[in-house]
């Protein structure tokens, strides 16, 4: 199920499955359910995943597997998917019973027809709810709408009620409560909008480079949004977004049904200009845009393809981030822009932007050691004499009664020479009282250190990790585990006279 609107929600679809398990003497010992997941891939599909390798581990307490429907494997742009997974449970010798569609159970060639027009059917519905909901938004966009998305640093979130009427200002995490709502971007804390004037100043007036900037606030103190440090590509989106002059932009990249990521040419853009109250003057902010595309257009298209060529011998791949957070390249804007596609310049230098499919083999092998490493964790606290609860299908941790852990593995990102970024995902779903934040050391075989969160603390799903981070994000570091383990650890009390 990937929304609460939908019309069989996991609720209806396990009150149908234990009808036709009554109807049919069978006795229903575990269910896997994937709330909240949309179902055009199987990245994030936890439950299917667990499903199939307690099938194929040989150790399954169940010989049939219930499913409402063909969809409920998944809306796959491919069909053929879904018909793989069903063959893995189907080899392990545990058959598959379908409770809202009557198949042939002979596995005649009418049940395989059938079948496959039923996933093809699923994949198409896909296509078709993906084609009106991107309608949808873009019609909210033009009419001035906010579409998904942080505000970004210096801005925040306005909801409207159904009459256009200011309501609230929403926090990180927090969405909408009514369809009829709607959202829009307003000028953030003053203290905010303070820093987004110092950072047109000096980029503007006293002429210094992005990295420059992102240095400067970065010595003192200043943390970007978020908590975290500035960057050459922070730095950059701030001078660059059409969101600081009030104007509403929309589908500048795109990535449907889960395909990878693309930046869209201009044309495509969906805009509605003068949107809301800006935080620069667009006079400004044109004098800013001026002189990037200046600095831009020094460079011939062959100047441009070299320094990308020179950029790639020196990392051996090419990606967006990589562009924006080197000092002295041009951005992938511009790449975009001179290029119709940042695609099209990889191409021209001899780089097939294909992707890259390692980090699967990676996420694999962190999901294993997410596993091992929530044990151990558990043993360390089990020796404190804490008592340790482990939730089985989501590995929260209840200790003592008194508070929730939950454990989240971070992947070393390698940008370039001995620079490495970290993403901690915090899963709102659970809300634990602490999230363990481990970072993985490059290479992402062992892990480096700890950052321990206090869901107080917590204002976004994720958070991003440098090497340093500064006092606002170190504070919550930890070399190991010591910390948790005191938290956790029984302390007796004097007897009251």
């Amino acid at each position: 199920m990937s929304t609460d609107h939908q019309q069989y929600s996991t609720e209806n679809q396990h009150a149908a499955i234990q009808r036709f398990a009554d109807a049919h003497g069978i006795t229903i010992v575990r269910s896997f359910i994937d709330a909240g997941k949309s179902g055009v891939g199987i990245q994030g599909r936890d439950a299917l995943q667990e499903l199939l390798r307690t099938v194929e581990s040989g150790h399954a307490e169940f010989r049939t597997i219930l499913v409402y429907d063909v969809s409920r494997w998944g809306r796959f742009q491919e069909p053929d998917e879904g018909a793989y997974y069903e063959y893995r449970c189907i080899r392990a010798n545990i058959t598959v019973q379908y409770c809202a569609e009557q198949f042939p159970t002979d596995n005649a060639p009418m049940s395989a027809v059938m079948k496959s027009l039923k996933r093809a059917m699923a994949g198409e519905y896909s296509r078709e709810l993906s084609a009106k909901v991107f309608a949808g938004q873009c019609r909210l966009v033009t009419l001035g709408y906010r579409q998904g998305g942080a505000p970004g640093y210096g801005l925040q979130r306005q909801l409207l009620d159904q009459h256009g009427q200011p309501k609230a200002i929403l926090a990180r995490g927090e969405r909408k409560s009514f369809q009829l709502e709607r959202v829009i971007l307003t000028p953030g804390p003053e203290t905010e909008i303070a820093v987004i004037h110092r950072i047109y100043q000096l980029f503007t007036i006293d002429h210094q480079t992005e990295a420059q900037i992102a240095a400067i606030l970065n010595e003192e103190g200043i943390p970007a949004e978020a908590g975290r440090p500035w960057t050459r590509g922070t730095i950059h989106e701030v001078l660059t977004n059409e969101k600081y002059i009030g104007n509403n932009l929309y589908n500048r990249t795109s990535t449907k049904l889960q395909t990878p990521r693309v930046l869209n040419k201009p044309d495509d853009w969906v805009r509605c200009n003068n949107a809301y109250q800006p935080v620069i003057d667009a006079e400004l902010f044109a004098r800013a845009q001026a002189i990037i595309n200046e600095r831009d257009h020094r460079y011939t298209d062959e100047e441009l393809l070299q320094r990308l060529r020179d950029l790639l011998q020196q990392h051996g791949t090419l990606s967006g981030l990589i562009i924006n957070e080197t000092a002295g390249m041009p951005s992938t804007a511009t790449y975009a822009n001179r290029f119709h596609s940042l695609r099209r310049a990889y191409e021209l230098v001899g780089y097939t932007p294909a992707r890259d499919y390692s980090y699967l083999a990676i996420n694999q092998a962190l999901r294993s050691l997410h596993d091992e490493h929530v044990t151990h964790i558990t043993k360390e606290l089990t020796s404190t004499g804490a008592s340790i609860h482990r939730d089985q299908k989501t590995d929260l941790l209840t200790i003592n009664e008194a508070f929730t852990v939950a454990l989240s593995i971070a992947r070393c990102r390698e940008l370039h020479n001995d620079e490495y970024r970290w993403v901690v995902r915090f899963d709102t779903s659970l809300d634990p009282d602490i999230t363990i934040g481990a970072r993985m050391a490059p290479g992402n075989k062992d892990i480096l250190d700890y950052y321990l969160f206090p869901s107080i603390d917590v204002l976004s799903d994720h958070c991003r990790l440098a090497r340093t981070n500064g006092f606002v994000l170190d504070v919550y570091h930890a070399l190991d585990l010591t910390p948790i383990l005191n938290l956790a650890r029984p302390i007796l009390l004097p007897e009251a006279a």
